[in-house]
């Protein structure tokens, strides 16, 4: 399976979890200039950003590709993106790490607020 396969089952698994979390999907691949926003997503007042990322078959554990370099990206673009769209509500960044078990079916993990400062 293509890479690009695989990252559009990863973040087709992580709106549906976001959907059951009574989430409304705002967005999927948000451009903001020349940066990128996997899933928007928001409930109430709560304006949720997630960074997501996926490996099939690969050693290196998707959760630990979020190195500091992308982290400053996702939250530029996340408050520009905010600042223009998320009127009224609270801004939270997060990250999906997902995997994928042996028959193929996606294994998220899910962490909230990773991109605060400090």
């Amino acid at each position: 399976m293509s890479r690009a396969i695989t990252g559009r089952v990863a973040e087709d698994a992580v709106e549906a979890s976001l959907r059951s979390r009574g989430f409304q999907i705002v967005g999927r691949n948000v451009r903001v200039g020349r940066l990128e926003l996997d899933v928007v997503a928001r409930r109430g007042r709560l304006f949720v950003v997630c960074e997501v990322r996926a490996r099939r078959g690969d050693f290196v554990d998707p959760a630990y590709t979020f190195d500091r370099r992308k982290q400053e990206r996702v939250r530029r673009a996340a408050l520009s993106y905010w600042a223009a769209h998320g009127r009224g509500t609270q801004l939270r960044l997060d990250a999906a790490a997902v995997t994928f078990d042996a028959e193929g079916a996606p294994v998220i993990r899910y962490f909230e607020n990773v991109f605060c400062d400090g």
